[in-house]
């Protein structure tokens, strides 16, 4: 069995949600061996990530360079290069950092690169079997790869569950020495925070998020009822803001906010993976869609396949009914 890696993202030392994603995805390819991590970086944020990994993975790498305290992939995948095992498996979360990092580092490294898999089916001698999707997620393509020479593999955010699995012994162990001299030619330069809206959706435990399927602007006072029921704020996907429905800062997704509420409703949503991405924490989902074959029903813990225009003014009378609330 190949070594399997998990590459975790941080932010002022506090770890993506991924990386509890990540660490179930390695102990559904081995449940035998406790996963191992890599985290880069700087200075004391890299020490709180470290030591924050160890409730999950059996071993931490450490890779401490002061040219990482910003984490540019072509950095980073300079120092992947100088560390990982030959034939390693390494499991890289699809965000923008993941589809950034990945495909030239399993060039480097001369292995197989597979995007987006949400989905694992298990080992068959060398050859590893996923799931990942294709045609804007309206087919679930089964797919095998030769891993005998290793693996860079993109999990889609948000497809698989943390699992609460404690390892027997944990540690981290520094390997920054086996680092040489880090040169990129494009550097970081400042980040610029998007303006706030009249509502910040990042502050909501409860989202109604809206999507194409309300079909027109005049539909979204749909959402707007519910939400106000619920004491819920509405969110929406790209296409809402692109159709000038709501302002961008309504917008969830990886070119939009990150949100982490405990319960999101997705209306009228497809999932492609860039609105997925902006949702983190695992909050329980219910998605409401006509099409039984939209790729949000892969994530979601409740699956209403209905036309989201009658679905929704029927939800919002059984939620006044059920708080005791008056039809305006």
């Amino acid at each position: 069995m190949a070594r399997i890696f998990s590459y975790i993202v941080h932010r002022g030392g506090v770890v993506d949600d991924s990386a509890a994603e990540l660490a179930a995805v390695a102990r559904r390819m081995d449940p035998t061996t406790p996963p191992s991590a890599i985290v880069t970086g700087w200075g004391v944020d890299l020490d709180a990530a470290c030591n924050a990994l160890l409730s999950s993975y059996g071993e931490v790498w450490k890779v401490s360079n002061e040219a990482l305290s910003y984490p540019n992939a072509e950095l980073v995948r300079q120092a992947l290069v100088s560390i990982l095992p030959p034939n390693s498996i390494l499991l890289v979360s699809h965000d923008h950092f993941g589809i950034d990092l990945s495909p030239g580092l399993s060039i480097k490294v001369n292995s197989v690169f597979v995007s987006d898999v949400l989905g694992i089916d298990g080992f068959e001698g060398d050859s590893l079997r996923l799931v990942r999707q294709e045609f804007g997620g309206q087919v679930s393509a089964h797919v095998r790869c030769d891993v005998s020479s290793g693996a860079v593999i993109n999990v889609r955010p948000g497809a698989f569950k943390p699992e609460q699995v404690t390892p027997t012994s944990s540690v981290v162990l520094d390997k920054s020495s086996a680092v040489g001299a880090l040169k990129a030619r494009r550097r970081y330069l400042e980040t610029i925070v998007a303006e706030a809206g009249d509502v910040d959706i990042t502050k909501h435990n409860v989202l109604v998020s809206i999507g194409r399927g309300l079909q027109e602007k005049d539909n979204v006072v749909l959402a707007e009822e519910l939400a106000e029921v619920l004491g819920a704020a509405v969110s929406c996907s790209r296409p809402v803001v692109d159709a000038k429905w709501m302002e961008k800062s309504r917008q969830v997704g990886s070119s939009g906010k990150t949100v982490k509420p405990k319960v999101y409703l997705a209306c009228g949503i497809s999932g492609a993976f860039q609105h997925l991405a902006g949702i983190k924490g695992n909050p329980f989902m219910i998605a409401i869609n006509k099409n039984p074959k939209a790729p949000i029903f892969q994530v979601a813990d409740v699956g209403i396949v209905d036309d989201v225009l009658e679905f929704l003014p029927e939800l919002t009378n059984k939620a006044r009914e059920m708080r005791g609330v008056a039809a305006k």
